[in-house]
């Protein structure tokens, strides 16, 4: 049969004749097309402001102002005017800052104006705007907006608020009122944290109310677990070493056993840090000291450690004694038993 095929040599020559270009610099790769020269911008690009240096420029602006309501709405109006959307995360930060500034009517004023736009309505904003009035000295409102949002969101309020305004009640030491919510908090079955538990017992105290204190301590003790993150997962974890807040607690109140395993942990780490702080004195002492000096303390060491070795010497003595009679009685105890059980 008669095959028809190109010569090698043609191929070659094809292959010689067509360069393509190694660099793609002024390309862009096409799915159908291959490539086509991509040509350079006539206009020019800007860089986009950030929301900190938005938050920033608000917070700047919003300080120059007197605590007239209009001046100050009118300038967050004007600020607010060209933007397509309502910048919600630039607010956000503009009030995280002045919150750490403490500018207390500012954090009023913006929180305020934000939520008759109707925007940023959550939880976090009405926490901020009643630690706001707080803060202020202006606890009517506060209480009005605790009503409001205890009436609008009975089931669904986070723990935290009411932690707040029982705060609040026992700094003014308003017990009645604290009382409220903590009936409240009881009724909607949250259980309150140790800080409340505390605060509830010493409004108990102060009106002698001795026997609803005991009661109230032995109904919520120190909890023997903790929640922590770890690795971006709650994890209950049992708590070993209590924390400041729980050794506190105990301290104030003495709702736990003597002999019980937290009691322990908690004393046996007092010693140890007492023991480790004495040797690093010791230690810092004796690098300033003189040879001589130091001659002297070791002739006084020997002398305690001997001392030491013979109270031990007597208190094993005294030990071995005790356990032959502990014996002796346990063995008498047992043969006055015996009979006992053979009936």
């Amino acid at each position: 049969m008669l095959a028809l095929t190109d010569s090698p040599l043609l191929i070659a020559k094809t292959f010689e004749a067509i360069k393509i270009p190694t660099s793609t610099r002024g390309t862009v790769l096409c799915a159908a097309k291959g490539q086509r020269p991509r040509y350079p911008r006539v206009w020019k690009t800007h860089k986009k402001i950030g929301t900190i240096s938005k938050a920033a420029k608000l917070v700047n602006s919003i300080k120059e102002l007197s605590n007239v309501k209009e001046e100050v709405y009118g300038a967050l109006d004007s600020y607010v005017a060209w933007e397509l959307e309502f910048p919600l995360i630039t607010v956000k930060k503009a009030l995280k800052t002045l919150e750490s500034e403490q500018e207390w009517k500012r954090v009023i004023q913006v929180t305020k104006w934000m939520l008759s736009k109707g925007q940023g309505k959550t939880m976090g904003s009405y926490f901020t705007l009643l630690n706001a009035l707080v803060e202020d000295d202006r606890l009517d409102e506060a209480e009005e907006l605790w009503t409001k949002l205890l009436m609008q969101y009975m089931e669904s309020l986070p723990r935290r608020f009411f932690d707040k305004m029982i705060s609040i009640y026992h700094k003014r030491g308003m017990h009645e009122k604290m009382f409220e919510i903590f009936a409240d908090m009881e009724e909607l079955c949250l259980r309150p944290n140790i800080a409340v538990v505390s605060m509830i017992g010493d409004a108990f105290k102060e009106l002698g109310m001795l026997d609803k204190y005991q009661k109230l301590h032995a109904k919520y003790p120190p909890p023997q677990w903790e929640y922590r993150y770890i690795r971006g997962k709650r994890v209950k974890v049992k708590v070993e070493v209590q924390s400041n807040q729980v050794n506190t607690y105990i301290e104030r109140h003495g709702n736990v056993e003597p002999n019980s395993d937290l009691n322990k942990n908690y004393r046996l780490s007092e010693k140890t840090s007492e023991i480790v702080d004495q040797q690093l004195r010791q230690d810092a002492n004796v690098i300033s000291m003189k040879p001589e000096q130091i001659s002297g303390i070791n002739n006084n060491y020997r002398s305690e450690e001997t001392s030491d070795m013979i109270d031990d010497q007597q208190l094993g003595q005294e030990a071995d004694v005790i356990s032959m009679e502990l014996e002796q009685i346990s063995d008498d105890s047992y043969d006055s038993m015996e009979p006992i059980f053979n009936v």
